[in-house]
């Protein structure tokens, strides 16, 4: 499960009595809201539906697929089905693959969603193992749906904007600098990411 809405505040609040910065910006801007998501298959599954189509689109086909599926969609069944069959529920062949990908992964054992490495960076090689799952995609799985408290998508655009906000720099931080700056922040960066969201279209930052 990820980071709570209490977990969110101890974490932001343990962060905020080193930083002063981060003091100020959670005075200014308040405490962010939980981002919860499931464990497991069905959840990596929907990323790669969702990857680079409008959110309205991505529901489109998972409810699709949620048809032809049923609504605990198993991994062999998507297997199970032909190229046309996932076409028609609005799945291209890349994203057909993708899955395929995910789901041979799961079904043959190979790939454990229940039993991850403890390990954040053995957590994410093993996931990026799936196609079209790269890293940021496994830093959000980690954050969202394990909870885990130290994940930094340091390669997120927003991040690296809210985080030159944050701490008034010149020019957006790249994501080498982002993933440095954020070493201050240990052992609460998913806490920081998830407040560098609610800050990115926050007026009084």
């Amino acid at each position: 499960m990820g980071l709570t809405n209490a977990q969110l505040r101890e974490h932001l609040d343990a962060v905020a009595r080193d930083d002063a910065t981060v003091a100020a910006a959670l005075e200014r801007c308040g405490y962010p809201e939980e981002r919860i998501r499931p464990t497991g298959y069905r959840t990596l599954l929907r990323t790669i539906v969702g990857q680079q189509v409008s959110v309205a689109a991505a529901a489109s086909v998972w409810n699709k697929l949620e048809a032809e599926l049923g609504e605990d969609m198993h991994p062999q069944d998507l297997l199970e089905r032909d190229f046309d069959t996932l076409r028609a529920c609005g799945l291209s062949r890349q994203k057909q693959g993708y899955a395929r990908s995910l789901c041979e992964l799961v079904a043959s054992g190979e790939l454990s969603l229940d039993d991850l490495p403890e390990d954040d960076e053995a957590a994410i090689a093993e996931l990026i193992r799936i196609k079209g799952i790269g890293r940021w995609s496994a830093e959000i799985y980690l954050l969202f749906a394990e909870g885990r408290s130290d994940i930094w998508p340091a390669g997120d655009l927003a991040v690296q904007e809210a985080v030159g906000r944050l701490l008034d720099l010149p020019a957006r931080p790249s994501e080498k600098e982002t993933r440095m700056l954020g070493e201050r922040w240990r052992p609460y960066r998913g806490a920081m990411a998830i407040f560098t969201w609610h800050t990115y279209n926050n007026a009084a930052l």
